[in-house]
């Protein structure tokens, strides 16, 4: 009875963390391709007006559902308590911001709750995809309601890569589109639209940690670039690149990408 119950309430929370999701990509969608203010970063990486007013908002909906819960955020200075706490949100206002400030579609609000260094709720709502995904861990993953299934390739040669062009050591791979939000291009493997997406630099856990899970629950492959595990609420929080793939390629793109991901390292 104890699992069911702690089950059901896993099941609420779900369904309160994507109404709070869907709240806030209904509020980017709403100012998405009119007039605001944006600029850059110190890393050149763009920010507008609306990441700030997303993260606040969902700042005050997602703490008010778990008050003590931490919170780590692209948008919000860290603070080493969110190391102390059981649950941990990890958010990323707009995930592709770049698509987003250029009127494309290739972007969307990320959500997770991790416990323990694993991600138990993930949610993506891309608004103008049409696209709300969403996964608890041990129960699979849904693209609008209906479950998610990763493709079974199992030949890396040929393998759909989200990308705008394919260096060419990797023209035995076929490019499809390349939404530019991380979290989009790792969900298109789990609805089987892609086979693999790899990033060969460091980056953050609020840029994928949703979208692992998702893909996970969907029965693909997902680790960093060397492949291994990923964990999330690190003291700092990055991993050095992502790799998910269809499971039975997984081991190929690990061979084919160490040399490389070892080369940027050093």
């Amino acid at each position: 009875m104890a699992d069911t119950d702690a089950a059901a309430e896993l099941t609420a929370l779900a369904e309160a963390v994507t109404a709070a999701t869907r709240e806030a990509a209904a509020m980017a969608m709403a100012r998405w391709r009119t007039d605001f203010a944006r600029t850059e970063k110190s890393d050149g990486s763009p920010v507008c007006e609306v990441d700030l007013d997303v993260d606040r908002m969902l700042h005050a909906r997602l703490g008010a559902l778990i008050p003590e819960a931490g919170w780590l955020s692209e948008e919000t200075a860290d603070s080493a308590e969110r190391l102390s706490a059981r649950q941990v949100w990890v958010v990323d206002p707009i995930d592709g911001t770049r698509d987003y400030v250029r009127g494309r579609a290739g972007w969307c609000v990320s959500v997770a709750l991790v416990e323990a260094g694993r991600v138990v709720i993930a949610v993506l709502d891309a608004p103008a995809r049409g696209e709300v995904w969403r996964a608890i861990a041990g129960r699979g993953a849904t693209l609008n309601g209906a479950p998610a299934h990763a493709g079974n390739r199992d030949e890396i040669i040929g393998a759909r890569v989200p990308a705008d062009a394919l260096p060419k050591v990797d023209r035995d791979l076929t490019a499809v589109e390349k939404p530019n939000s991380i979290a989009l291009r790792m969900a298109m493997v789990a609805d089987d639209r892609a086979d693999l997406v790899a990033t060969m630099r460091w980056g953050n856990e609020w840029d994928i940690a949703a979208a692992a899970l998702i893909a996970q629950e969907s029965g693909a492959s997902v680790t960093d670039a060397l492949g291994a595990a990923l964990s999330f609420n690190k003291p700092q929080p990055q991993a050095f690149g992502v790799l998910t793939s269809t499971r039975g390629i997984h081991a190929a793109a690990v061979e084919r990408l160490a040399g490389r991901a070892r080369a940027v390292i050093r």
